[in-house]
């Protein structure tokens, strides 16, 4: 028997909270809700949620230092998917929450039904679903000094778990399934998108430069993923600059 699907709920708004939800425990999710920080530690203490809707703009710690700290976790709760929620609609803002290693962004306001396709598809790419990771033909991939863990969705070097968030995952993989080819932009974003994108998302370049941080020796002077300049970005599983 499949455990329901749970979704933390992280805003200031007593209303907006409610509202997403009655909305969201309509569609089958189990949900809890936060009002600020401390009462998200205290929910994820007490139950690992699925994904995270979190604002951006909340009282003492906001949703960048909260999804930073996540990130800095060691264990189950650093691949959260954390879907932003702003107000703030400006291209800074959005670029500085997925350099923190929000997943998504989306901005206020917003219809309940583009939160849940973008929660769906983020919980698509976050989920295996179960049995399909005994009856892979590949649960591991090796390169370099590292080994992508395919089940677990982890990346270790020296047996050490280097956190990579659920969106750094997802584009890792999509590299190693497809090496030494390059990629565009368009095809990575239909990859791991799942719904429409406006063409000039920057969501991929932030991505890509978050993974080379934690992957590359010398991440301005990368040798797995090589950016292919004027076509995107190609996955050279020998660690080659040339």
């Amino acid at each position: 028997m499949n455990l329901p699907v749970r979704i933390l709920v992280v805003d200031d708004d007593p209303a907006l909270r409610e509202l997403l939800s009655a909305y969201l425990t309509d569609t089958g999710f189990v949900v809890d809700l936060a009002g600020d920080g401390a009462g998200m530690r205290d929910a994820i203490a007490q139950s690992l949620p699925d994904a995270i809707v979190l604002d951006l703009m909340l009282p003492g710690e906001d949703g960048l230092t909260l999804t930073r700290a996540l990130r800095a976790q060691s264990g189950a709760a650093a691949s959260i998917p954390v879907l932003i929620l702003s107000a703030r609609g400006e291209e800074i803002d959005r670029v500085v929450g997925l350099e923190m290693g929000a997943d998504d962004y989306l901005a206020k306001p917003f219809s309940p039904r583009e939160l849940l396709a973008r929660l769906r598809a983020l919980l698509r790419r976050s989920q295996t679903p179960p049995g399909t990771a005994s009856a892979s033909t590949q649960e591991a991939y090796r390169f370099g000094p590292y080994y992508l863990d395919l089940a677990a969705r982890r990346l270790l070097r020296d047996e050490i778990d280097l956190g990579l968030s659920s969106a750094e995952f997802d584009l890792l993989k999509v590299f190693t399934e497809r090496p030494n080819r390059v990629l565009t932009r368009d095809i990575l974003m239909d990859q791991l998108k799942g719904y429409d994108w406006d063409p000039n998302d920057r969501t991929i370049d932030i991505r890509v430069a978050r993974l080379r941080r934690k992957l590359e020796p010398d991440h301005a002077n990368p040798i797995y993923i090589r950016t292919v300049r004027g076509e995107g970005y190609l996955f050279n599983p020998r660690g080659s600059a040339s």
